[in-house]
């Protein structure tokens, strides 16, 4: 877990931060269900103009593409009290945004423990963006479907023996919760077909890929242009953003702040950032600026040798 060298937050205010509370957790899941289900009902509703019915597409896409939040902060186990209610919302959201909640736990945490370190950080072996192209490949979602489908396919049948976030005991569990998560997927599927409605299709995948692009903005600046090391301070950025970002994302784009305190609940980290904003070295107003220094210094965000 990479860490400030002291601490930013004196004891007794992150003592109050660390505390869970049930209510923001289901306020927040019940909104984002919310956006999923009624941009998918305008989505589908035959009767309605054709600007509303794209406009509730790309609300549902973007709900559906950013239920990677709830994955990720139920994955921490702080959104609720209960950690069996935290590891079945994360598991969920991650049916619903392709993501396999037990899998993604193990490796999440070891990117936390080696957060930007290369050769030790698991999301550094994702493709770097360095030139116009990759970048709108990354940005488009491709490598992300592509790296899934090849990821899944070695969770369902490959040899994980080589990922040093998963320890033997729990490989076996790992790939029992991708078969479940299939067998979802399938039962969709057949009845997708049975009712010739292409549920599966009009109602998941084609809105999941309408919102990734949205999602793989916001990821891309959480690191990217980062220093490549230790410390929280240098290799996160905090991004300051709309209101409507920050309740999708559930927070995430206080992401220097989560780094620094993994143990805060999602709706602490505004709070801390009054404490950290003063120490961060990467703290933009924005992810336009974000992206237009990331365009400008593409080359130099590859992997150092």
């Amino acid at each position: 877990m990479a860490q400030a060298s002291t601490p930013l937050i004196p004891r007794q205010p992150l003592a109050e931060l660390n505390g869970l509370r049930d209510a923001p957790g289901w306020i927040r899941l019940t909104s984002h269900v919310l956006t999923i289900v009624v941009g998918g009902i305008l989505w589908r509703a035959a009767g309605l103009p054709w600007g509303l019915r794209l406009l509730g597409l790309l609300a549902s896409g973007i709900g559906l593409a950013t239920g990677f939040a709830p994955l990720h902060e139920c994955g921490h186990r702080t959104v609720f009290r209960s950690k069996r209610l935290n590891d079945g919302v994360a598991w969920c959201a991650g049916l619903l945004s392709f993501y396999n909640s037990p899998f993604y736990r193990r490796y999440h945490q070891w990117h936390h423990r080696f957060t930007h370190q290369p050769g030790l950080d698991p999301e550094l072996e994702d493709p770097v963006p360095t030139s116009g192209w990759t970048y709108l490949l990354e940005v488009s979602g491709w490598h992300w479907w592509t790296g899934k489908l090849s990821g899944y396919h070695s969770l369902l049948w490959g040899d994980l023996s080589d990922r040093a976030y998963l320890s033997p005991e729990s490989i076996p569990q790992v790939r029992r919760s991708v078969r479940v998560q299939f067998l979802v997927y399938g039962l969709l599927l057949l009845a997708s077909l049975i009712g010739g409605n292409g549920f599966l299709w009009w109602s998941w995948l084609l809105p999941l890929a309408v919102g990734q692009p949205f999602l793989r903005l916001l990821l891309l600046a959480e690191h990217s242009g980062c220093s490549f090391g230790t410390d929280g301070t240098t290799n996160t950025r905090t991004t300051l953003t709309i209101a409507p970002v920050r309740w999708l994302m559930w927070n995430m784009p206080f992401h220097a702040e989560h780094h620094l305190y993994p143990s805060l609940p999602f709706h602490a980290l505004p709070a801390a950032h009054r404490w950290t904003a003063p120490h961060l070295s990467h703290l933009d107003p924005g992810y336009l600026a974000v992206h237009r220094e990331l365009l400008r210094q593409l080359p130099s965000l590859a992997l150092p040798r």
